[in-house]
């Protein structure tokens, strides 16, 4: 456990993180990777492990496609789509190079089929069948990526087509990567299980997952490899061991052979050297805090959701968990008000703050009750 220790202050701490540790940084130590852009988050903190040019957008190749099948996943989800339903082949998704379905022209192919496809095989050819089928054509589904990018949050990316075949402008981030990769599996936690899913056959010709990891017996479940002239040798990585999920993103690298040996090595190191730490649960009380003219004496300062913390092993004995607050605090006071501040302090890392709030209404005194507390304090120092 970490130890805790509680202060007052005059002046409440601002900066405060409004939900969670989404942009909290906790490296444990700078780790080299010949990656050009990497990027590394727990999935249930989102706490950044590793960092290197993350926000630099880049062509993903076929790690873009993963964004089109989030768009697919979420027809799914909403009832606009069914894994049944078919579309048809069209000589343009026919003639694409690259990775292929080996789909063949004018015939209609199940979306449960097509998104295998895409997901195992990489087709490039069953990506522009899903982007034609569910849009009309592929210019079209590139501008509904791109609404659908900036709804969820993407910061770097530009899509030209669904597939990631190289077009100028094409691009994404490290960060906008672990971000779609992140919310599919959130948000879709039945179909994210075809990302883990290690071959597929169609057309008569077996073809197997891409994604080195999934091999490897390390916790690994998706999510996307990618490969283009431009950018190289590329991985959206997704690995559970235990209760903690981390999300890897690395692109940029010179073969498929240090793509395997770099997503492992450093997906093992993220396990290795973090751990995370459950401090409260929702509607603990973390500290009770003196009240000034209240009905009550004193208010219980709470979270509003669960507190866990992603923190390097070796520095958690020296991470220290402070209240910071103004007492007394003055009648009356609503419940969910904001009255304190949890600060978590890690040795080079930036100090975490997050809002404590009052864990119920206090009421202000009557004004017989207000004079006699005043007296009371002026007498004794309480304010009883």
């Amino acid at each position: 456990m970490i130890p805790i220790r509680h202060t007052a202050m005059a002046v409440l701490l601002a900066g405060a993180l409004a939900a969670g540790l989404a942009t909290t940084s906790a490296r444990a130590a700078q780790v080299e990777t010949v990656a050009k852009q990497a990027y590394m988050i727990d999935a249930d903190t989102g706490t950044v492990l590793l960092e290197k040019n993350a926000t630099e957008p880049a062509p993903p190749s076929s790690m873009s496609k993963m964004m089109t099948i989030y768009v697919v996943f979420s027809r799914i989800k909403e009832g606009r789509l069914s894994l049944d339903d078919e579309f048809l082949v069209s000589e343009k998704a026919w003639r694409m190079g690259g990775s292929k379905m080996f789909v063949e022209v004018g015939k209609r192919i199940p979306v449960k089929d097509l998104l295998r496809g895409v997901i195992v095989q990489s087709g490039n050819d069953a990506t522009v069948v899903l982007a034609e089928g569910i849009s009309g054509d592929e210019a079209a589904f590139a501008e509904l990526l791109n609404r659908e990018g900036k709804r969820i949050g993407l910061k770097d990316s530009h899509f030209i087509n669904a597939s990631g075949w190289p077009a100028d402008g094409h691009v994404m981030s490290a960060r906008d990567l672990a971000t779609v990769a992140l919310r599919t599996i959130r948000e879709f936690p039945e179909l994210y299980k075809i990302y883990a899913e290690t071959n597929f056959t169609w057309h008569g010709i077996r073809q197997g997952n891409r994604n080195p990891l999934l091999y490897m017996n390390m916790g690994a479940d998706g999510l996307k490899t990618g490969h283009a002239e431009a950018a190289g040798f590329g991985l959206t990585a997704s690995a559970k061991r235990g209760d903690r999920r981390l999300i890897l993103v690395l692109n940029g690298m010179n073969s498929m052979r240090e793509r395997a040996q770099e997503s492992a090595r450093l997906t093992d190191w993220g396990f290795r050297e973090f751990a995370n730490y459950a401090l409260y649960k929702k509607g603990d009380t973390v500290e009770t805090a003196t009240v000034w003219l209240g009905t009550d004496a004193t208010v219980p300062l709470v979270l509003d959701h669960d507190l866990t913390i992603t923190l390097p092993r070796r520095a958690r004995r020296d991470a220290k968990v402070t209240v910071a607050l103004t007492q007394p605090v003055p009648a009356p006071i609503a419940a969910g008000k904001e009255i304190g501040m949890l600060r978590i302090a890690v040795p080079d890392a930036k100090t975490i703050e997050i809002p404590l709030k009052a864990g119920k209404s206090v009421e202000q005194l009557g004004f017989m009750g207000r004079i006699k507390a005043a007296i009371g304090y002026l007498l004794w120092g309480s304010t009883k």
